[in-house]
């Protein structure tokens, strides 16, 4: 998810291929998404307040854990369907009292027109009103009125979260503020890239994980690792490690942390947060990537999601930044075929559900009048 993507899709879906589940979220600007919600609940036949009180009727024993079987994402056995969006700034909102009415705004909007999961941010390092200050030192305040307060309004709503723990990108801090912290305790530390490798680096990440899964919540009073709110974890938001080309060195990390996070919290299930782009262990499958960069970027599809610990794959849609900002018949015909090779791939090869966690359009293009009129 990228700050410099102004994202307008609208179409949000959730089908079954076969046995496999196939889910799609919409992402959205706070200003387009509330727009967008708006319109449709226009056209409800019941008000939110009512749809309020009915998800307050709901019985707290049928609030139970995703789980994932086989193909398929169930809860109590029975087939659960995933109809998402992106909101990453609820955190940083949620801080602050003036603008904490936003979270509840979104999750009442959003349960309002059917949707189930939402996918965030559960970092936020060494930035403005940073819950992590430091590694392994973080504000109280922020956790309490910021990342329990979400989690508690998502239970509230019946919105699931997917929590993301991190960035590849600078947006709140990610992967580049852990090396500058560890260049400040004097580590000989050279890329960004050297947050995958260097152990010190790793065990800052892992120091974070525990922090947010053993969390009791001030609100609800259940741990992080235990509360059904939370659909899955998200290793990283798009990870990426250019200086490896060959992925061995992302492989590591990913295989490092999965089990990590399994080794604490076998309940929820686990993604990494992959763009989907395919590497060299599957030379055949790399026509399908939008570019011959994406080759080299250090992640690979196939392989990264075979890692021991990981229950569903996620793809990233933005054709139009990855092929070119002119919007063409090209553009459909990749996002197609993009589609259907990673659905065939996680039903072949995975044998794990797909989720499309994020897809978009730039706000560059002097086209996105015809998308958004």
């Amino acid at each position: 998810m990228r700050a410099r993507l102004l994202l307008a899709s609208s179409s949000i879906f959730s089908k079954r291929c076969g046995d496999l589940e196939v889910s799609s979220f919409g992402v959205m600007d706070d200003g387009r998404w509330d727009t967008t919600v708006e319109e449709v609940d226009n056209h409800l036949p019941s008000s939110s307040s009512q749809g309020v009180s009915e998800l307050n009727d709901v019985e707290e024993d049928e609030w139970e854990m995703v789980a994932k079987k086989g193909n398929q994402f169930v809860i109590n056995g029975q087939p659960f369907y995933v109809n998402g969006f992106n909101t990453y700034w609820l955190m940083v909102f949620a801080a602050d009292q003036s603008t904490r009415g936003k979270v509840t705004e979104v999750f009442q909007q959003a349960s309002s027109v059917g949707l189930t999961v939402c996918r965030t941010w559960a970092f936020n390092d060494g930035q403005w009103r940073a819950l992590q200050k430091s590694p392994g030192v973080y504000d109280e305040d922020v956790f309490k009125l910021a990342l329990d307060f979400v989690v508690s309004e998502a239970k509230k709503y019946k919105i699931r979260l997917i929590l993301s723990l991190t960035n590849n990108w600078d947006a709140y801090g990610g992967k580049a503020q852990y090396v500058k912290w560890g260049k400040a305790t004097g580590l000989n530390l050279t890329s960004d890239d050297d947050f995958f490798s260097h152990p010190t680096l790793r065990s800052y990440y892992k120091a974070h994980v525990k922090a947010v899964l053993n969390r009791v919540n001030t609100l609800t009073n259940i741990t992080y690792k235990d509360d059904p709110t939370i659909f899955a974890w998200e290793l990283m938001n798009e990870p990426r490690c250019t200086s490896d080309p060959s992925g061995d060195k992302l492989q590591s990390w990913i295989t490092d942390m999965a089990v990590y996070v399994k080794s604490m919290d076998a309940k929820h299930l686990l993604e990494i947060g992959l763009e989907g782009f395919y590497g060299p262990s599957a030379p055949d499958r790399a026509q399908f990537n939008p570019n011959s960069y994406a080759t080299q970027v250090g992640t690979d599809f196939i392989r990264n999601h075979q890692v021991l610990g990981v229950d569903f794959a996620s793809v990233h849609i933005y054709a139009d930044s990855w092929i070119s900002q002119t919007i063409s018949d090209s553009h459909i015909e990749f996002i197609k075929s993009w589609m259907e090779a990673h659905i065939e791939d996680a039903e072949r090869y995975l044998g794990m559900p797909v989720v499309f966690t994020e897809f978009g359009v730039s706000s560059k293009g002097p086209w996105l009048q015809l998308i958004i009129p």
